[in-house]
């Protein structure tokens, strides 16, 4: 029998988060900065995401908190009918203006990845490429994808793993800039056990590979840069502290950049590890 809504929200616990004060301010946080500039470096783990889902012409695809775009223009390269949603406007203007220049036809719709509007059972494949595993409840959001699939349908899934670098990225975060106290950490989601919690009562079949994207600057101050002027979270963090706490979580990262650099002493190869997921529903 399907895990219904109700049944979802039935077992949240009692004593959760705000998490509509959370999902303010993290929306608040994805619209600083320019997500644009970081997301459109990660395009290929969107490709590879569409092939593993066996992404097929014609097919009804949802790009859910598809920022700008990725997982959206891979679909719509392998010709499927694509609806790309994001919470931050402006995050899918940009991706409206890249199927523009790249000739492909995609519906762009504002939407919450946790109240996703569209009636049960409108599309064949659900994505989301580091995007869904940001959301606070995040058992809605999976009973939202589970439930806009139809039957026999997809959810291809790209999340950052706790043990490599992004989620390291966000411990050392933490450790400056604390975040809502009783929210999990969103890494979570790059978790083979807690997939299966949250997906595998509606799931016939669950394949997962862990997988790396490569992160490639300068050094680690090019990479702090960047990230500091345009990704949300290290933007905000920085934004949150003041010269000498500032610096303080400079070094940090600096550090963990270093440890983790596999391009030897002239540029910055870090490696980071994700979760590639597709959930095939009964």
């Amino acid at each position: 029998m399907s895990v219904t809504q109700e049944r979802l929200e039935s077992i949240i616990p009692r004593n959760a988060p705000d998490f509509q004060a959370i999902k303010a301010k993290q929306q608040a946080t994805w619209a600083s900065g320019d997500y644009a500039v970081i997301g459109t470096s990660l395009q290929i783990v969107g490709e590879l995401l569409a092939e593993a889902a066996d992404i097929r012409t014609g097919e009804r695809v949802l790009d859910v908190a598809a920022g700008n775009g990725n997982a959206t223009l891979a679909a719509a390269r392998r010709f499927a009918q694509v609806t790309s949603t994001d919470y931050v406007e402006a995050l899918l203007a940009k991706g409206s203006a890249r199927a523009r220049a790249d000739g492909l036809h995609v519906s762009f719709k504002v939407a919450d990845a946790e109240a996703l509007p569209f009636a049960d059972q409108t599309f064949d494949v659900a994505l989301s490429t580091f995007g869904v595993m940001f959301t606070p409840n995040r058992r809605k959001a999976a009973g939202e994808m589970l439930r806009v699939v139809r039957g026999g349908g997809r959810i291809g899934l790209a999340n950052w793993t706790g043990d490599g670098f992004i989620g390291q990225l966000f411990k050392v975060i933490g450790r400056h800039v604390p975040p809502p106290d009783g929210l999990q950490p969103p890494a979570l989601w790059g978790s083979e056990s807690h997939i299966v919690q949250l997906f595998g009562r509606e799931a016939a079949d669950i394949r997962s590979e862990r997988k790396h994207y490569h992160f490639r600057y300068k050094a680690p101050a090019h990479w702090i840069d960047v990230f500091r002027d345009y990704y949300g979270p290290t933007h905000k963090a920085f934004a949150a502290l003041d010269a000498s706490g500032q610096e303080k979580l400079r070094a940090d990262i600096t550090e963990l950049l270093e440890r983790l650099n596999v391009g030897g002493p002239d540029t910055l190869v870090v490696p980071g590890e994700y979760l590639e997921v597709v959930i095939t529903k009964h």
